[in-house]
């Protein structure tokens, strides 16, 4: 423990402190019901984290809206009482257990394999996304054109990330995290190529990266300044896993500092490994250029199951906080095993099935 202690010293995110540095990862497995309900089988895989000593959790992403923002059949929304009632049941069981939780909100734009309340796929520009559906998320083919968001449909995503956000501090969780990555809604609007807009949200890069600042404004103006509230970004996509930003560090300096001023408690950082160079062979993490330009916490997240690695990661000083996807799912008790310098399980996809899904991971 002693070459891994840095993990388990508390943090004080926002208002709130944190028993550890090492959370659970959000990671999409369409487990609710088909009306978006948190299941009893939802509780209990949420709540097995607590006891494991993981200080806190981040769900899965939740929709928004009863229109476009939906992505996957069987996801869970938080848009009607009956969402929020069994939200609740699931937050105070991961309270009772001893961890914090935190809401993932998101708008899936373009990338969308079913939409539970029939509407098209928006997103900032018709541009066809790139890859195929997944088959683990019971898709297949090709994505849908998506079509060119209104001003007026801007306008309706920034308002149902606001209301969902006002659901969330509603419904007890301890905080919210923006889903602003993996190639969804926020991220199309600052994807170069799938943002050909001529607008204000188009074009350069400060006029890309506007909607995310607008949601995280007004999302922060909803729930207040005593209530948690992060981004999560990255470079890839789950539709394409290469990608990154043309700009690389001068783009990374434009994106992190216009977020580090729109009133977030951290940016949560995700890359296919969260200690490598962000953009050339030799250079700073993506994590560190967050870090260095956000000004405010930085959570990484990539293939940080590694304890020693995740141990560095926070002793250099390039994230304040990690979490854990393939390793959180392979050992639900990963921080207990390192602090006792027990040994961890290896990853089995194959083990980790959900009702709904033949694998229920897909961004850790």
């Amino acid at each position: 423990m002693t070459k891994t202690s840095s993990l388990f010293k508390t943090f004080t995110l926002g208002k709130t402190i944190l028993d550890n540095r090492v959370g659970v990862a959000p990671m999409t497995r369409i487990s609710s019901t088909s009306a978006g309900v948190a299941t009893d089988q939802m509780i209990s895989y949420y709540t097995s984290f607590a006891p494991g000593g993981f200080g806190f959790i981040i769900t899965e992403g939740i929709y928004t809206d009863e229109k476009y923002s939906p992505g996957y059949i069987f996801q869970p929304g938080i848009v009607n009482d009956e969402q929020i009632e069994a939200w609740k049941k699931l937050v105070e069981s991961v309270h009772e257990a001893g961890a914090k939780i935190f809401a993932q909100i998101m708008h899936t734009g373009a990338l969308v394999h079913g939409n539970p309340f029939g509407q098209p796929s928006i997103g900032p520009s018709a541009v066809p996304p790139k890859g195929e559906k997944s088959e683990t998320y019971e898709g297949k083919g090709l994505y849908p054109m998506p079509k060119e968001a209104t001003r007026e449909e801007i306008t309706e995503v920034i308002t149902g990330f606001v209301d969902a956000a006002k659901r969330v501090k509603l419904t007890g969780f301890d905080g919210i995290e923006i889903h602003g990555a993996n190639g969804y809604l926020l991220d199309e609007f600052l994807t170069d190529y799938t943002n050909q807009r001529t607008d204000e949200y188009g074009g350069s890069t400060e006029n890309r990266v506007r909607l995310l600042v607008e949601v995280s404004k007004a999302v922060r103006e909803a729930v207040g300044e005593e209530f948690i509230v992060g981004i999560r970004i990255s470079q890839a996509k789950v539709n394409d896993q290469i990608h990154k930003w043309a700009g690389k560090e001068q783009d990374a300096e434009i994106i992190f500092g216009q977020l580090g001023q729109a009133g977030l408690d951290y940016i949560h950082v995700t890359e296919y490994e969260a200690w490598k160079p962000a953009f050339d062979t030799i250079g700073p993490s993506l994590a560190s250029l967050a870090k260095k330009y956000g000004k405010i916490p930085v959570i990484a997240n990539g293939h940080l199951e590694n304890p020693v690695i995740a141990y560095e990661i926070i002793e250099s000083g390039e994230a304040d906080l990690v979490t854990l996807g393939k390793g959180a799912l392979a050992n639900h008790d990963w921080v207990n095993k390192v602090k006792n310098g027990e040994p961890l399980a290896e990853f089995k996809p194959e083990e980790i099935l959900s009702p709904n899904a033949k694998i229920k991971e897909f961004e850790v």
